[in-house]
């Protein structure tokens, strides 16, 4: 019989109307905007009325570096939920919402998959409540803004040359990261050098998601430093008089958006900022609604735990006041084989050595993660090539480092196939043997922030940065953003900034290539080696196989 795809099971969904999930939560018809009739934002008086609540526990799904051979992170990540429903515990999940940059190009789908999804599925991978259009329009709100400002007399006194607020939009594309705008002469403006970022890695969304209200939004809107004067005096969004507007435009993006699992249990989806150049985590609003409203929360950061569990910790944790439980660390029978030197056309034939070769990577991000006082249990999510004395080569391997390995089946049989994790998980949580604790303090000079990080979760030897990057830092502390906690840029494919060097590698650099203040979101950005905050498409982008088919329904969607 022929495997169904992601997009055939998600489509045959039973789905319970939205409202009928927001009543498992306790949450009144009222207080749900519906978006159709199974997704819905909830409203940001309910919110409010949660803040005595008690809350649950916070897990926190990652994983290993990505490899071509898949992980399944996000699909783990809504298992888990449905199998901790599925044992009697109240559970929650939340994950970001998919950019259509990465849809078109590489992914094709950001939902889960197998019968561990959320849906509606080609909703959410497409343009869903409308979220990230809402962010690329207040964030070139702002953009159009400062350069009215300048043609207008420029009472700011804003230097042209040191405009450092860049434009967005939401699709990988190259040709955009680099150009000149306010050509073709005098009432077009004054012509300078700009460019794009993709949506995702804009600052209006790192905002957005680390938000507590709409408050709190407005007043990090106008801390955004867009420009800086001859002086080098810096220029604030609330200098341009652009906070209120764009605070306006995102009045419903900050409601988190509710839908369900393929098992009908609650999700929140929202936010959606990358871990390769973001903070890579859901919004800080909806984790904390669903501590509120759940026993268990199980939230996944972006990409491998080098990045996303880092700034989850660092950043997210750190800004929120979140204590989480539990980790669990995604791997797969495959990827261990790529890490250990397996082509990928080589993958389903057995190599045991390989799987033991290539522990090395998983091994790392345990010790990593277990650094941040959180303990840790692995997930082997399960492909069908996958032999027992593989599976039982990294069950061995993880127990060698005081952890313990749980084959999961969640994409073959949804809650049922993780039903083991899910008591591991319990056991874990209410042991309370978790000490949660961010890697470095607050004081800490901002260099030796991004040293600590390089060093202590990359094993690097040393971080290399220009004199200029060193005294710019300098700057901003004496500015008073020393405090602030570093989100690093960097590929998500190695420990190194080079994405072909697998494995767990040491005794090499970090070069750090331009620095940037995110004063709104409260981090400082450090982009390294040749890591893009505007992606390309592939040479084939999944474009090419997204149509609609006969009956009007979406295909190419995975």
């Amino acid at each position: 019989m022929a495997v169904k795809t992601d997009i055939e099971i998600a489509r045959a969904a039973q789905k319970q109307p939205i409202m009928a999930i927001g009543a498992k939560l306790g949450i009144p018809e009222a207080d749900l905007l519906p978006y159709g009739h199974d997704k819905a934002k909830v409203s940001q008086s309910f919110l409010k009325s949660l803040e005595s609540r008690k809350d649950g526990k916070l897990i926190l799904v990652t994983a290993i570096n990505p490899t071509p051979a898949g992980e399944g992170k996000t699909t783990t990540t809504v298992g888990l939920g449905d199998g901790l429903n599925r044992i009697g515990k109240k559970a929650i999940v939340c994950i970001r919402e998919a950019s259509l940059g990465p849809n078109f190009g590489m992914k094709g789908g950001a939902a889960g998959g197998g019968y561990a999804q959320v849906v509606p599925m080609e909703e959410m991978n497409l343009h869903f409540t409308g979220d990230f259009h809402a962010i690329t329009s207040a964030h070139n709100l702002l953009s159009a803004m400062i350069d009215n400002h300048i043609y207008w007399g420029n009472e700011l006194g804003i230097d042209e040359r040191r405009v450092v607020w860049r434009r967005v939009m939401d699709m990988n594309d190259r040709a955009l990261r680099d150009i000149v705008v306010s050509l073709g002469g005098i009432s077009n403006g004054f012509p300078r050098q700009t460019g794009f970022d993709i949506t995702v890695a804009s600052e209006v969304m790192a905002i957005l998601c680390l938000s507590k209200d709409l408050h709190d939004l407005e007043k990090r809107l106008g801390d955004i430093v867009v420009a800086y004067r001859r002086d080098k005096t810096p220029v604030y969004c609330r200098d341009i008089k652009a906070d209120s507007a764009m605070a306006v435009l995102l009045k419903d993006a900050m409601q988190p958006n509710l839908v369900q699992t393929l098992e009908n249990n609650p999700a929140f989806v929202h936010g959606g900022p990358f871990a390769n150049i973001a903070h890579g985590c859901n919004s800080v609003i909806a984790t904390t609604a669903a501590l509120k409203l759940g026993d268990y929360v199980v939230t996944e950061a972006g990409f491998g735990a080098d990045l996303g569990a880092e700034k989850f910790f660092d950043i997210k944790c750190r800004k929120a006041g979140l204590k989480p439980s539990a980790a669990v660390i995604v791997a797969t029978v495959r990827a261990m084989k790529m890490n250990g030197g397996v082509a990928k056309a080589d993958l389903g034939a057995e190599n045991v050595e390989a799987v033991k070769k290539g522990c090395a990577n998983l091994g790392r991000h345990i010790s990593n993660t277990k650094g941040f006082g959180v303990p840790v249990v692995v997930a082997i999510n399960h492909f069908f090539s996958d032999t027992d004395a593989e599976i039982q080569a990294v069950k061995d391997y993880v127990a060698s480092q005081g952890s313990e390995a749980i084959l999961c089946k969640h994409w073959a049989h949804g809650s049922a196939g993780i039903e083991e994790l899910a008591h591991k998980v319990v056991s874990l949580a209410e042991s309370g043997v978790a000490n949660f604790a961010p890697l470095y303090p607050d004081e800490m000079p901002l260099f030796q922030k991004i040293e600590t990080i390089a060093k202590r979760i990359y094993h690097a030897d040393e971080v290399l940065a220009d004199k200029s990057i060193r005294d710019q830092l300098k700057v901003w502390e004496a500015a008073g953003y020393g405090h602030l906690p570093v989100c690093m840029a960097k590929t998500q494919y190695s420990f190194t900034t080079d994405p072909n060097v697998r494995g767990a590698p040491t005794g090499h650099s970090v070069p750090v290539r331009e620095v940037r203040l995110s004063a709104g979101a409260g981090f400082i950005v450090a982009i390294c080696g040749e890591i893009m905050t505007m992606p390309g498409l592939p040479r084939v982008p999944s474009a090419e196989v997204i149509r609609l088919n006969e009956a009007g329904e979406v295909e190419g969607l995975f």
